[in-house]
């Protein structure tokens, strides 16, 4: 792309607004700033289109926005019944959440397709409920999750109400590609919505989630009867899930929730913490100093779109203790089996999913107790494709599906990372242990004691702008033309290169793969130890994941960190950071 010749058709565009047009005027002198918004078009794959918020044809802006709702919208009117089906959109608390929203929703309906657009923000796992609950056939919600505050984006999910597979992905961008920018169709919001084309949702659709959600509790009389006596410290990060995860601990009967007043109520800006993500622990600061003002023992916290769950609790020595996503998963995954073990109710059939790069602790705690773990590439749809896939041929019961990104679903009746529902199923574990006398923490260390200690690391290299991007992928290619042989002196036993779908012992011999293509390799060791490489499909980023396990706590502690540090000091060579 002619990032000059595409600059300055932006700027004698017509349609161009004039306050986007004097943000384009104002960088006319920096080369490398209009060539970093107009080098390329921002990517739409299988998670939509994330990026900075900025005029240009790779920002997330109005016209990127209804330009990919026109392609998506000439690809549904190819379908027979699709139009009338119609699509389900909803938006998070991010800077022009709602505008974009609008935008989409006009575009669609200038286009014949019917619309049910939520009328205040609402959470992803709300919508990817709605979607099957409203009889869609796709559903669209604006929100870059837990990126900074110059982030935003925009999902596109289908009827299963998980997001669009690849292939299906691949359509829909070729559509948008033959849409010259500023020609689609659309029209005038409020117009739409006195005539119906747009249908505004909210209440009702709120209530069908929550029955369908508690459905999942396995404990509800307990949680009625003790959870008063619960104390939970809770923050939405300044996103939708203030209201959806209050609104369902208090039907259960959870009632002492304190929420940071800081962090309630929705902003874009997200000014408390450096980014929205319940990974870091500086996105719970302000929780920690109100557990301990209100003694309480657990505190939640949920990512702007609440599809995404964080956990911290207190230790026996009194500190407080960040849980990785696959602590979490594990601890979630056990207490489902446990209890449903106990009523007689664990399908003969059950199954769990994880991504790959997830613990191999949960697939100990399942395996035990008759419960087959499946492990998916990483990306949530995976674990749906999976769902929808156990319910139409019904050879196996979903129980429960993790990422170690703090995603987390049981009981399937939503198709994404549900942060509400696993908070519901969070405080309800926490009330099964009071009963036992013991705190979440306890609870950890028993699952310890039990399964043996596994442990993950995760790190994360961060490349911004088209250089970046070009660095990642010359370092994966590095990688697949001189695979690594071993790592902080154990050795690797075969690696696995995604990208071809071969695994390639240490022998030389070798065979092909199951899952899907992907760019990702994984290195296996000879204990079951393992090592990922992959980059990031939505962010610019390269990560690293590592998994270890042990029966000496203190040992595994030092082999995970060698092999971290041997991985860090080789990538960040490769990266030349």
């Amino acid at each position: 792309m002619d990032f000059m010749k595409e600059y300055e058709s932006w700027l004698s565009s017509g349609a161009l607004l004039e306050a986007d047009k004097k943000e384009l005027e104002s960088i006319r002198e920096d080369r490398k700033e209009i060539e970093e918004r107009f080098y390329t078009e921002l990517e739409f794959g299988t998670a939509g289109l994330r990026g900075i918020i900025r005029v240009g044809t790779n920002g997330m802006n109005g016209y990127v926005v209804r330009r990919a709702t026109q392609g998506l919208s000439d690809y549904m009117n190819a379908l027979p019944g699709a139009a009338e089906r119609g699509v389900c959109i909803a938006y998070d608390s991010r800077h022009f959440s709602d505008v974009f929203a609008r935008e989409a929703a006009c575009v669609l309906a200038a286009n014949g397709i019917r619309v049910r657009l939520f009328s205040t923000l609402h959470a992803v796992p709300q919508l990817s409920y709605a979607i099957r609950h409203q009889n869609c056939i796709a559903g669209i919600v604006i929100t870059a999750s837990h990126n900074p505050a110059k982030y935003n984006g925009y999902k596109v999910y289908w009827e299963h109400g998980g997001q669009v597979a690849p292939e299906q992905a691949a359509d829909i961008l070729a559509c948008i590609q033959k849409v010259p920018f500023f020609s689609e169709k659309t029209c005038d919001y409020e117009d739409a919505v006195a005539s119906g084309k747009i249908g505004l949702i909210g209440r009702e659709e709120d209530e069908a989630y929550y029955e369908v959600t508690k459905s999942v509790l396995l404990r509800p009389e307990l949680v009625r009867e003790k959870g008063k006596d619960l104390s939970i410290v809770y923050t939405p990060l300044h996103g939708t899930g203030s209201i959806p995860v209050q609104e369902i601990l208090r039907q259960i009967g959870v009632t002492n929730v304190a929420v940071v007043p800081e962090q309630e109520k929705p902003d874009g800006s997200f000014p408390t913490v450096t980014a929205p993500n319940p990974e870091n622990p500086d996105a719970f600061r302000l929780a920690f100093a109100l557990a301990e003002e209100k003694g309480a023992t657990v505190i939640l916290a949920t990512d702007p779109d609440a599809d995404r769950l964080g956990i911290a609790v207190k230790t026996t020595e009194g500190k407080w203790m960040l849980l990785t996503g696959n602590q979490i998963g594990s601890l979630l995954l056990e207490h489902i089996i446990s209890e449903r073990s106990k009523t007689g109710t664990l399908p003969k059939n059950a199954v769990a999913v994880k991504s790959i790069v997830s613990t191999q602790l949960a697939r100990a705690v399942a395996e035990r107790n008759g419960v087959e773990m499946e492990d998916v590439l990483t990306g949530f749809r995976f674990i749906s494709e999976k769902i929808d896939e156990y319910e139409k041929t019904g050879e196996k019961t979903f129980l429960f599906g993790f990422e170690e990104s703090y995603g987390f679903l049981a009981g399937g009746f939503s198709r994404d990372k549900d942060a509400i529902c696993s908070s519901m199923l969070a405080a309800e574990m926490c009330v099964c242990c009071a009963e036992k006398g013991m705190t979440l923490y306890d609870a950890l260390r028993q699952v310890y004691a039990d399964y043996g200690y596994y442990k993950e690391s995760v790190a994360s290299y961060t490349l911004e702008g088209k250089e970046g991007i070009e660095k990642i992928a010359e370092s994966m290619r590095s990688m697949r033309e001189k695979p690594w042989e071993e790592i902080a002196g154990y050795h690797i036993s075969a690696v696995e290169d995604y990208s071809s779908g071969i695994r390639t012992y240490d022998d030389g011999s070798e065979t092909c793969l199951t899952l899907p293509r992907s760019n990702m390799i994984r290195y296996l060791f000879d204990d079951g130890d393992w090592i990922v490489v992959r980059p990031s499909g939505t962010e610019p980023k390269l990560k690293l994941y590592a998994g270890a396990s042990d029966a000496d706590e203190k040992k595994l502690d030092q082999k995970l960190e060698s092999m971290k540090a041997d991985c860090d000091a080789r990538l960040r060579a490769s990266l030349g950071i």
